[in-house]
């Protein structure tokens, strides 16, 4: 007796616990309302439901007339039967969350329309391809066989013609097609057939979204504002994905049809690897007109190729596309272009085109093109570029460009650029924002490194300025200069490098090395002061120092016939020479003057 009480209690909580899941579990589409519309908007009967049963509708704009006039009255009735009076039997309502999602509702996946026995080699499929919920033919859809490698995209009608071999006796076709979801049907192999095929659209989500209208080219990304059921919103953003970037390059566009290109954009998630294939020019392939999307070990295209990518070995006459990666080694006559990375070697007889990483070597006849990390060697007739951090050697006949960092070395006969130097840049034309290493060239620039302007005189010329720019390890100087007492005139101009040695907060020492062409009235004669200076320097001001200190010159003229007006003894008098040779003179001077900068 004493059990039953407890008994008692216990079937009550479970009671109460079956209301309460009951209640929390209740479909939306069970709620029991009751409305009384008359010759309303669509949107606002909507809007009258979605505030009596508390919950959102989501529906696309397209599919409903929301100005239309409608009339409803019902009472305690489902919201499934109150949406059913108003919508009939054309659409269907699914719950998602704290959402009612309206659509039209589905068409059949495949409906085979008619079919016959054939003893032919082949047999044809064809079709309509249909949107699910709108009931429209899809133009531009890709309906392939993957197996065998068989496409055709259809046409403006939805209507696509599919060719098939009846020596495999099973078959199943795939229709791809942007924003739907892929769809595969399984058909009768060795039967000509006509099919009607629906896809159904991708919902818009974090990761897909609907860009329009057409004709008007889609952003490269998009913010989408999306309310949530606290009425805060919340930011997704789609990274347009549509098609492969190396088509909208210019080898792309040239080489790749229209038809190819909205065949990557339908297929770009359909790779399969073969072992080998043969091309004359994209789109004629052993592999057929799915080559786009093979990635093969062997590759050999007479004239060019289009493929998804190469793991192995690639050789064309004249240009070679990949998709996606190429590894190991790739050699076209004229060309190569590649999607994602390459690892190994990769030769082009004009140029290298990556849209990513290479880890390996490119060797380019007139240029290499990198758009992200550099592993390894770039070496080209005329140019080199890498996008983000280069790591190893570039090597050009004009001209380097880097746009992250070169840790390594960069080597041109006219122009190097990167953004952080951590390496060694030679050329004419070094130039970087920021170094911790060295160039060496004509011209050195550093953005964010070295630079002053030096106001100074000397025992054989009063008047100097020099420009030094590089970094404190290793700058440029560019200096002229003029001997403006009566009768002693001097003009000189040239070139020379110099280094930070000791580096202080007030007090630095620098080294430098000079040479400079003295004109002294005559251009038929050479006259070359080299010059070594160890300078003392000693900062007054952020903008300011004062220098002096010991120099030493190796002076070197063929110049034996004096000019009224312009210096004739060099150097000066009172100065010790040693004859180093016999028009080599040399003698230990002087350097004082200021910084600027």
């Amino acid at each position: 007796m004493k059990k039953q009480p407890i008994k008692a209690a216990g079937f009550f909580l479970i009671l109460l616990i079956g209301v309460i899941t009951t209640g929390f579990g209740q479909r939306l589409l069970d709620k029991k309302i009751s409305v009384d519309i008359n010759r309303q908007r669509l949107d606002q009967a909507l809007e009258i439901i979605s505030n009596q049963a508390g919950f959102y509708f989501s529906y696309n704009s397209n599919l409903l007339k929301k100005d239309s006039l409608v009339s409803l009255s019902a009472r305690n009735t489902s919201v499934n039967e109150v949406l059913g009076r108003l919508f009939g039997n054309e659409f269907e309502f699914r719950e998602s969350g704290n959402y009612i999602i309206l659509r039209r509702a589905p068409l059949r996946l495949k409906l085979v329309t008619s079919s016959a026995q054939t003893e032919d080699k082949f047999y044809t499929v064809s079709g309509f391809v249909i949107d699910d919920q709108t009931g429209q033919r899809i133009s531009d859809a890709s309906v392939y066989e993957k197996d065998r490698l068989s496409v055709v995209n259809t046409n403006a009608n939805g209507f696509f013609r599919l060719r098939l071999k009846s020596k495999y006796k099973k078959a199943s076709i795939t229709v791809s097609k942007e924003y739907y979801e892929d769809t595969t049907v399984s058909i009768e192999p060795q039967r000509n057939q006509t099919l009607s095929i629906t896809l159904v659209p991708l919902d818009i989500s974090e990761s897909t979204v609907v860009i329009g209208p057409a004709g008007i080219e889609a952003p490269e990304t998009i913010d989408l504002e999306i309310p949530i059921n606290d009425s805060i919103s919340k930011i997704f953003r789609y990274e347009k994905k549509d098609s492969f970037t190396i088509e909208r390059t210019a080898l792309g566009k040239w080489f790749v049809s229209s038809k190819q290109r909205l065949q990557s954009i339908n297929l770009k998630k359909f790779f399969v690897a073969r072992p080998y294939q043969v091309s004359v020019v994209p789109g004629l392939s052993t592999n057929g007109k799915l080559n786009s999307q093979v990635i093969n070990n062997f590759s050999l295209n007479i004239f060019g190729g289009y493929s998804g990518g190469t793991n192995g070995f690639e050789l064309a006459g004249l240009f070679n596309i990949d998709k996606k990666n190429a590894q190991y080694t790739q050699i076209a006559g004229i060309a190569n272009l590649v999607g994602g990375n390459v690892s190994g070697l990769q030769i082009g007889g004009v140029s290298n085109t990556v849209l990513d990483t290479v880890r390996g070597v490119q060797i380019g006849g007139v240029a290499n093109y990198s758009g992200s990390t550099v592993s390894g060697m770039q070496l080209a007739g005329v140019s080199n570029y890498s996008g983000s951090t280069m790591r190893g050697v570039q090597i050009a006949g004009v001209a380097n460009m880097n746009i992250k960092e070169v840790n390594g070395a960069q080597i041109a006969g006219v122009f190097n650029y990167t953004k952080h130097l951590k390496g060694v840049q030679i050329g004419l034309i070094n130039v970087s924002d920021t170094s911790e290493g060295y160039s060496i060239g004509l011209i050195n620039i550093v953005f964010r490194g070295y630079h002053k302007l030096s106001l100074y005189t000397n025992e054989l010329i009063n008047m100097n300025v020099a420009v030094k720019s590089g970094t404190r390890k290793l700058y440029s100087i560019f200096i002229g200069g003029f001997n403006s007492v009566p009768d002693q005139k001097v003009w000189s101009f040239g070139y020379g490098l110099g280094s930070e040695i000791v580096p202080g907060k007030r007090l630095s020492l620098n080294a430098e090395l000079s040479s400079q062409h003295l004109y002294l009235g005559s251009w038929d004669f050479y006259n070359l002061q080299n010059k070594a200076n160890l300078q003392l320097n000693f900062k007054i001001g952020k903008y300011l120092a004062l220098f002096a200190g010991p120099s030493y010159t190796v002076y070197v003229s063929n110049q034996d016939v004096h000019f009224p007006g312009y210096k004739q003894s060099i150097p000066p008098g009172g100065y010790k020479t040693n004859k180093l040779g016999d028009k080599v003179t040399g003698w230990y001077g002087w350097t004082a003057g200021i910084n600027l900068f």
